[in-house]
């Protein structure tokens, strides 16, 4: 028997188990570990680990009150199964872009899809128009955002105790945005400064978040390129759209057609080049025009010119 096969059974055993299952239970039902006990813990407990890494919460509980110190194993149904959200054709349509615009190292946005029902084409997604890479921490760190548990962690040689709000993709690098339990204040920690692993306190309570933190970065600041002065004209009929997006700051004019000229810095050219896309031949860029050139360039290669 291969590893996927059994740890397809493991999965599948925890999750129709009544009760916690001890490593012994789990030894004797399931096919494909060695009878001899030593082995059997070395495998088991690297097949823990993979489940852990692919985002399967595994639980570790008592058996039963009446036995001390018996503890079992378990994956909450509620916490395992995808709930349906209740998705329109033309919702998961956008999702698909989305899923084939940005390319995440080391996920697969696109496959997700198929949890959701989504209909992904044999010849696979377009080519991603931008790519964000990814972080050692990025997965423990969503699934206590998800489950809205608290981490902890070493940062900056201190033990910091955290609840998790959102992460934000700065300049070429995650940040996990979140309340100090210490400082009893927002904070931001860079992923790839933390000096541990991140660690989620299962036992804990899940926490309420604020209402409200601070504004996301836009699509075409995530990057870490030279940043450069963009202005872009936008019709009409497109622009209360175009300021929601930017927002009123970035309004640089508006013209007496009702057509605006919006202001906004990029370090993200190929995030830029997709928002600009999605209004056709509604927008145009001004300046500078290394980026107007770029943005034409583009556009030909995928017309084929």
């Amino acid at each position: 028997m291969d590893r996927l096969e059994r740890l397809i059974n493991l999965v599948a055993a925890l999750l129709d188990a009544e009760r916690p299952l001890t490593s012994d239970e789990l030894h004797q039902r399931l096919p494909g570990y060695a009878e001899d006990r030593n082995a059997f813990r070395r495998a088991f407990e690297r097949d823990k680990d993979v489940l852990r890494e692919m985002g399967v919460p595994l639980v570790l509980e008592p058996v039963d009150p009446s036995q001390p110190g018996a503890e079992g194993y378990r994956i909450p149904k509620d916490e395992y199964y995808l709930q349906d959200p209740g998705l329109d054709p033309d919702e998961l349509a956008a999702l698909h872009l989305a899923a084939s615009a940005v390319q995440l190292e080391g996920a697969g946005g696109v496959e997700a899809l198929w949890k959701l029902g989504g209909w992904v084409s044999e010849e696979g997604p377009p080519p991603a128009m931008a790519a964000l890479p990814g972080a050692a921490h990025l997965g423990p760190a969503f699934a206590a955002i998800s489950r809205r548990q608290p981490v902890t962690f070493t940062y900056r040689g201190e033990e910091r105790r955290v609840d998790p709000w959102r992460l934000a993709f700065r300049s070429g690098h995650w940040y996990l945005l979140g309340r100090d339990h210490g400082r009893d204040d927002e904070r931001n920690f860079r992923l790839d400064r933390l000096d541990s692993d991140v660690v989620v306190d299962d036992n804990a309570a899940p926490f309420d978040p604020p209402e409200a933190t601070s504004a996301p970065t836009v699509p075409w600041q995530m990057g870490d390129e030279q940043p450069v002065s963009a202005r872009l004209l936008v019709d009409a009929d497109h622009a209360g759209y175009a300021i929601g997006q930017v927002g009123n700051d970035a309004v640089e004019a508006r013209r007496d057609d009702g057509s605006v000229v919006l202001a906004v810095t990029v370090t993200n050219r190929s995030a830029f080049r997709s928002f600009v896309l999605g209004f056709l031949d509604h927008a145009e860029v001004l300046d500078p025009p290394e980026l107007r050139e770029d943005v034409i360039s583009w556009l030909e290669q995928l017309c084929g010119a």
